[in-house]
């Protein structure tokens, strides 16, 4: 793979104020104006953004239909991507872009935000931003201002309205002056709103996506004037390293072979300095939150939009991380055209065989030799806590083996990789544990390669997810006297009965993980409580305090985990 920040050269010209003026639609009075700045953005790096391809000096962007699907398969809301690991902008004061679109099939949409959207399991929490949409003759203008409303899954902007411009090959601009937004198009000033404030973070992330079509950016260009300090920027991890004092240093003193890692997101990684210290500094594995969910990876039958994990993987190689992949046949996370595949008959089973099958060889094709372990098969058991199989798509197709089913296609198409079932509810002796190993024994007896089994350690309620270290010892002799290994895969723990009794209970599942021969990782699932989001039984956005950072800093449990490492 490239490197994360590969491309072709950057261009970063300075010109006569002229050319900000003319993108702005504006005369200058002043007879000596100063030099500004001008950004040629179609010559910066685009590989890792989904359905935007660079040739020569286009941009070919194509419709990935991306969007996430709610846990019970409802809903669907859009994720349109943006640059998230290429070149975004860093800019002080005023600015403005212009951009040309030609040969739209259908529509064609330019997003520019004031920082990237936190992307959660089942919603988007849209950023601070403007979406222009092109649509024949029609300009679809929405812009958001960062704050919720009652339904996240439906952003409302703060203004919204749709115009109609006289060229739709003119040049479309944007412009922030002081608190003011104004867009144009060509000549044609298209409207003025006091929105200028919405860009206030001092950078600007770009996005470039169709709903159904497909368009060509012939000209993409930013100008701001010198003062304003109008530069590129690249990723936020690119800068930082692995400490001596972190958390895998600390382990590796204990047993070199044993990773601890997190669930990691592109956006945070790519954009917060402090999540990416944080990271970087502390683990030495990574499993892509989402980004490898079916959903992100193969919005559409036959549409694969690899771009976000290959990014996360790229990152992860500079920094000598390993990544786990998450995950192959899952209940939730899937596209509509996953869910909905028939199977009341059996040429429809067939049909629908083949459709899965090839998801599986060209997903793990696509990441082999570049992971260490894949889920591939997450959260088999219903999710009351019972011992019953959900009756998902990989059931109705091929049947109550399908973990055989899809363990021996993943072998086939990466016999190296490691593979892992992955399950909730599991990390105590009892009836779930019981039938968890029962199904990794019956997968392999019938022909299938699995390594272990994760265990995902989340404590949301003291008083029936408590982990006690003895139990969770018993735990984990057991699946080794099975031949079987285990990952600590997803450990978080709620604050709720105080910040003591969460740094325990976090300190006491890594030190019984690392004390055990059988368990071969740790991951607590995220980073820090800035990205920790849920949405109440009313649809309010509630912040978490689950993790071990919290704003930058590290929380007693951060602490707590040290010391059970000797540091």
């Amino acid at each position: 793979m490239a490197p994360l920040m590969a491309g072709r050269p950057r261009r970063l010209i300075v010109l006569a104020s002229g050319l900000l003026l003319a993108l702005a639609g504006c005369s200058s009075t002043d007879p000596t104006p100063k030099p500004d700045v001008v950004v040629d953005l179609l010559q910066q790096d685009w590989q890792h953004t989904s359905g935007v391809t660079a040739d020569g000096d286009v941009l070919r962007v194509a419709a990935t239909a991306r969007s996430i699907v709610q846990q019970n398969g409802g809903g669907g809301q859009p994720n349109p991507p943006l640059n998230l690991a290429g070149t975004h902008l860093a800019v002080s004061g005023d600015f403005t872009l212009s951009a040309t679109f030609a040969d739209v099939t259908a529509d064609a949409s330019w997003a520019l935000y004031d920082r990237p959207p936190v992307i959660a399991d089942e919603f988007r929490v849209e950023p601070a931003g403007l979406r222009l949409t092109l649509q024949g003759d029609g300009l679809e203008i929405a812009v958001f201002d960062g704050t919720q409303k009652s339904d996240v899954t439906q952003p409302v902007p703060v203004h919204d309205e749709r115009v109609t411009v006289s060229d739709p090959g003119a040049p479309l601009t944007v412009r922030r002056s002081g608190d003011t937004l104004m867009i144009a198009s060509g000549a044609d000033r298209l409207a003025s709103l006091p929105l200028g404030k919405v860009f206030s973070s001092g950078n600007l992330w770009l996005g470039l996506s169709s709903d159904s079509g497909a368009f060509n950016v012939t000209s993409l260009k930013a100008a701001a004037p010198e003062s304003a300090g109008l530069r590129t920027s690249g990723a936020a991890v690119a800068d930082v390293h692995p400490s001596a004092e972190g958390l895998q240093a600390l382990a590796a003193k204990t047993r070199p072979d044993f990773r601890i890692g997190a669930a990691v997101a592109l956006g945070p990684l790519t954009a917060d300095a402090d999540y990416a210290r944080e990271m970087v500094s502390n683990f030495g594995s990574v499993t892509p939150e989402n980004a490898m969910k079916p959903q992100a990876l193969s919005p559409q039958r036959g549409v694969y939009t690899f771009e976000e994990a290959d990014a996360i993987i790229a990152i992860a190689k500079s920094k000598g991380m390993i990544v786990h992949g998450h995950t192959i046949a899952f209940s939730e996370a899937m596209p509509h055209w996953m869910r909905e595949l028939p199977s009341g008959t059996a040429a429809e089973r067939q049909s629908s065989a083949t459709a899965l099958l090839d998801y599986i060889r060209t997903v793990v094709t696509h990441f082999k030799g570049k992971l260490d372990s894949w889920d591939v098969v997450n959260e088999p058991f219903d999710v009351d806590q019972g011992t019953s199989l959900q009756q998902n798509v990989w059931y109705r197709v091929f049947g109550p083996g399908y973990p055989t089913v899809v363990s021996q296609a993943v072998y086939k198409a990466d016999p190296a990789v490691k593979q892992f079932i992955n399950e909730n509810g599991a990390d105590v002796p009892g009836r779930r544990q019981a039938a968890l190993l029962k199904l990794a024994l019956d997968t392999n007896a019938r022909g299938g390669h699995i390594y272990g089994v994760g265990l995902q350690a989340h404590v949301y309620d003291f008083s029936t997810d408590a982990i006690p270290a003895g139990k969770l010892s018993k735990t984990l002799a057991k699946f080794e006297a099975a031949g079987l290994r285990v990952r600590i895969s997803e450990n978080d723990v709620k604050d709720d009965p105080g910040t003591g009794a969460q740094a325990e209970q976090y300190a006491t599942v890594l030190a019984t993980c690392l004390r055990s021969s059988a368990c071969v990782s740790y991951t607590t699932w995220g980073v820090d409580d800035r990205y920790d989001w849920w949405v109440d039984d009313h649809g309010n956005l509630q912040q978490g305090h689950d993790f071990i950072f919290n704003d930058g800093q590290p929380t007693p449990a951060y602490d707590a985990m040290r010391r059970a490492l000797g540091g």
